[in-house]
């Protein structure tokens, strides 16, 4: 509605620009009527075309690849509305006081009628071309809309799989504990109990207090280091400037399963260690440990971890983060930056 209203303003003002500028330079309400004629005269089939084609031609034709019926039906359309020059020329023997016309001022006349065609012709290329602006800006404006909630289903979809994914291997860890120490099993139960309480509850939103995730991850880590026996090093350090900062949630749990996946051996030396430094304006995550692959056989923590990671630092955190990933001396390490 806003458009149309545009539209009917802007042809207002072209339509009584001229015959106001009259009014108020010669205070002569005759001449202001004879400019508003001499005007309406010229922009009638002017104002016909542009909404004739803006509102029906453009959009049932032009835009629907009917071209030569737009073609055709736009030339109809501007002839017909021009009909008073083939009035003209066909009662010219006819019509009082009409003086005798030469070769030349037919010539004008004709040159004159070309020119209506032409403006015409050109009104309606202006209203296709504004139609065509907006139907542009539409599309992209649901494209992008689309791919917003795409993305949001996206992540999810890969938020969604880290639940399980970490109660899998936090289950397998309290499964072993229970023939070795049903005490220390039972609070491992309560504490994963409060795990997936701020998993299920409290991460719904796109982004969380740092705080919250430093704490589950602290959690979450005390429940992996259940696996561990007295040949593995588990060190973690967590360095927060400001409360007030939020993440996204459960960002860094793949890797801290990864580190434990692939970091501890139950008869080799192990090492795992794990920091997050955060103040207002950067976040950076590393996590090292010693490399033991798994066999091609081993399906423990279906390898979701890295690729999840990634995808969601693709989305969230677009051209704001940088990932550095290498393996020396068979030391795994993966640095992650964000700018916050």
């Amino acid at each position: 509605m806003w458009l149309f209203v545009a539209q009917v303003a802007v042809w207002t003002v072209v339509l009584f620009a001229l015959p106001l500028a009259t009014f108020l330079s010669t205070q002569d309400v005759t001449a202001t009527r004879t400019s508003f004629y001499v005007v309406w005269g010229l922009f009638q089939a002017p104002v016909v075309v542009y909404f004739v084609n803006f509102y029906l031609l453009g959009p049932y034709l032009f835009f629907k690849r009917r071209h030569w019926w737009f073609v055709l039906i736009n030339l109809v359309l501007i002839l017909g509305l021009n009909y008073q020059f083939f009035l003209v020329y066909l009662n010219r023997d006819s019509i009082p006081n009409m003086p005798a016309m030469d070769t030349n001022m037919w010539v004008g006349f004709f040159g004159g009628f070309l020119m209506f065609l032409v403006l015409n012709c050109m009104i309606a290329a202006i209203a296709i071309g504004i139609r065509h602006f907006i139907h542009t800006r539409q599309i992209r404006q649901q494209l992008k809309e689309e791919k917003a909630k795409n993305t949001e289903a996206e992540l999810a979809w890969l938020k969604n799989q880290i639940n399980p994914h970490f109660l899998f291997n936090t289950l397998n860890n309290i499964s072993s504990l229970t023939q070795i120490d049903p005490d220390a099993a039972q609070d491992a139960i309560a504490q994963l109990s409060d795990l997936l309480r701020y998993a299920m509850y409290e991460t719904n939103k796109k982004t969380v207090p740092i705080s919250g995730e430093v704490e589950f991850m602290r959690n979450y880590i005390a429940l992996m280091k259940l696996r561990c026996n007295e040949k593995t090093e588990v060190r973690s350090q967590f360095t927060v400037h400001s409360s007030e900062l939020e993440i996204a949630p459960l960002l860094f749990i793949s890797l801290i399963e990864n580190a434990f996946k692939h970091g501890v051996s139950s008869n080799r030396d192990s090492r795992i260690d794990i920091a997050l430094t955060a103040d207002e304006h950067q976040l950076t995550f590393t996590c090292e440990n010693t490399n033991f692959p798994k066999s091609d056989t081993d399906r423990s923590g279906s390898g979701i971890g890295l690729e999840n990671t990634r995808r969601r630092l693709d989305l969230i955190y677009q051209n704001r983060y940088t990932w550095e990933q290498t393996l020396e001396d068979n030391i795994y390490k993966v640095k992650i930056t964000i700018e916050l």
